[in-house]
């Protein structure tokens, strides 16, 4: 069993709230992971901004933020696999669907998926590394049936 936690910090509705927690479960099991908690926080472009400042020292805003907690000898869960946290700025998410030109449904599950992979210890500093980490997320969004169009 899997605990997986969508965390509304955002001013607004977010409508995708029930998708996004749909397709987290959807990634989980076709990633295979069992036992495992995260969180998904929904956030808006201030407290990202903050958060990015404050942990990364970088003074603007971001698309997600991602914090690991899985190495962290001093949390003991046994059992359960704890991931960590996964902050995605709605701002972000509506604006860069439309510079993108698709839907913020795929733009919320590309940049939460691309978190999810981040807590699992994927990276896209190298172009193999890149190439590896975005195959997986395109794979899992077109397995869910969320295509660049969406």
């Amino acid at each position: 069993m899997n605990y997986i936690e969508i965390i509304k910090e955002y001013k607004d509705d977010v409508l995708e709230e029930d998708l996004l927690n749909d397709f987290i479960n959807y990634a989980a099991l076709k990633l295979n992971l069992k036992n495992v908690m995260f969180n998904v926080i929904i956030v808006d472009d201030d407290l990202i901004h903050k958060i990015n400042k404050k942990y990364r020292n970088i003074d603007r805003s971001t698309d997600v933020i991602t914090f690991a907690l899985e190495d962290n000898k001093m949390i003991e869960t046994p059992g359960v696999r704890l991931l960590g946290d996964i902050y995605i700025s709605y701002d972000k998410v509506k604006s860069q669907a439309k510079e993108y030109d698709h839907s913020t449904k795929r733009e919320i599950c590309f940049l939460a998926v691309h978190g999810l992979l981040h807590l699992l210890g994927y990276d896209h500093m190298t172009k193999e590394d890149e190439e590896k980490m975005f195959g997986l997320q395109k794979e899992l969004l077109e397995g869910y049936g969320i295509k660049k169009e969406s």
